[in-house]
């Protein structure tokens, strides 16, 4: 492939060790059958790896500059011109016999909103493995009461079962980027509570965590759910948000998806 120079805009980060790349493969551990999509493959490190593998392989890639040549190299390859964010994912699900597993050395500039759109398709998707920043990884599974607990901490625990796999150099990408990164294996196991529409419980978390050094009560009021007279909700709202665990969250989701109701 020839010689292209990473964008910055693109938070472009090209891996170069061989081991690393085989690493990330063996951790999403593919059959043959499986049905994977790669996100941003860049001049296609992982994706000579996942073709030596799987038969179905599809990727989303938005720098034009090397989408000819990952054509070319690959023709097995399914190559999308995209914006992973703006991307319809539907195109994809009739594609595929299986849900789709998905893997990635994911532009570090946008690694949460990726996450968000993963949780928007969850149902149609197994799992994910993703190269992230580490100080990122360490949100994904933050703990109550710790400074990494936030949003993408709630929101992972009550939608997948998320592992942080092993952490990575930056010697081994180019450019070589100033942060540590790590490879995190998202599962999208978990049962929710059929009572609470997901954009309910998001932007209950959000709010939340809005304000985050004051109380619910104060970060409540600034918020879409300030109108709601929160005295039959069971929650301590002299607590910050870093102060509650999921089941916390998910009962105050529950009664503010029952006051909304209400109020159709």
């Amino acid at each position: 492939m020839k010689n292209i120079k990473p964008l910055k805009r693109f938070g472009q980060n090209y891996l170069t060790d061989k081991n690393i790349i085989r690493k990330i493969v063996d951790e999403l551990n593919p059959s043959q059958k499986d049905c994977v999509l790669e996100l941003g493959p860049g001049k296609g490190a992982i994706t000579e790896e996942l073709l030596n593998r799987v038969d179905k392989t599809f990727a989303i890639e938005i720098d034009k500059r090397i989408i000819d040549d990952l054509r070319n190299k690959f023709p097995s390859l399914s190559v999308y011109e995209a914006d992973i964010l703006k991307f319809d994912y539907d195109q994809l699900f009739r594609k595929c016999d299986n849900p789709l597993r998905i893997i990635g050395n994911i532009p570090f500039n946008i690694a949460s909103p990726i996450v968000f759109k993963l949780i928007e398709y969850r149902k149609f998707i197994t799992d994910a493995v993703l190269m992230v920043p580490y100080e990122i990884a360490k949100r994904f599974t933050g703990k109550k009461g710790t400074k990494d607990y936030g949003i993408l901490s709630v929101l992972l625990n009550y939608y997948c079962t998320t592992e942080i796999c092993f952490r990575v150099s930056p010697n081994v990408f180019f450019p070589k980027p100033k942060i540590e990164s790590a490879v995190v294996h998202l599962y999208f196991n978990k049962e929710t509570e059929t009572s609470i529409d997901d954009t309910v419980f998001i932007q209950v978390v959000k709010a939340a965590f809005g304000n985050r050094r004051k109380t619910l009560k104060n970060s409540l009021s600034n918020s879409i759910f300030r109108v709601y007279n929160y005295s039959g909700a069971g929650i301590d709202l002299t607590k910050r948000a870093e102060q509650l665990g999921l089941e916390e969250f998910i009962q105050l989701a529950k009664f503010l998806q029952k006051e909304i109701n209400a109020g159709k």
